[in-house]
């Protein structure tokens, strides 16, 4: 990663969240959120540059992931341990939201190097909190209040 320009991508396969999480940046005045994408596969084709996703000038590789847990086809964990097997992607900063509170899931996350595990809130104002411990975790720019 040359590009020393912050950005978070989020892999979330519910719709609903997704739009949740995107609101929550943007209200928390993170302005560096570039994009949710849906599926595990999904995800891992983006982050290895196959496919739709070879032209970095349009799909520029994160300089940080949230990454949930329970997605379809390949999990959450998978695209983690995934993730520290690549040379120039093993450094890459994670954070787990999930709605899985699982000690054990933790505990594996955890030792797959991440950088804070979080149990999705169920309210918008918790989210936008969140959001911003994960900008000041990450020292992510944020907008003047």
């Amino acid at each position: 990663m040359t590009d020393s320009t912050p950005r978070v991508l989020a892999i979330e396969d519910n719709a609903d969240d997704a739009l949740f999480l995107t609101r929550a940046f943007a209200k928390a005045g993170v302005e560096c959120f570039d994009r949710v994408l849906g599926g595990g596969q999904e995800a891992m084709d983006y982050l290895a540059g196959q496919g739709p996703y070879s032209d970095r000038r349009r799909f520029p590789l994160p300089t940080h992931l949230i990454l949930d847990l329970k997605l379809p086809k390949v999990s959450g964990l998978e695209i983690l341990a995934w993730l520290r097997k690549i040379p120039h992607l093993s450094k890459l900063r994670v954070a787990i939201l999930s709605s899985s509170g699982e000690k054990g899931d933790r505990e594996h996350a955890e030792s797959l190097g991440i950088d804070g595990y979080f149990v999705k809130p169920a309210r918008s104002a918790e989210l936008v909190d969140l959001v911003k411990t994960l900008a000041g975790l990450w020292q992510l720019p944020m907008r003047s209040a």
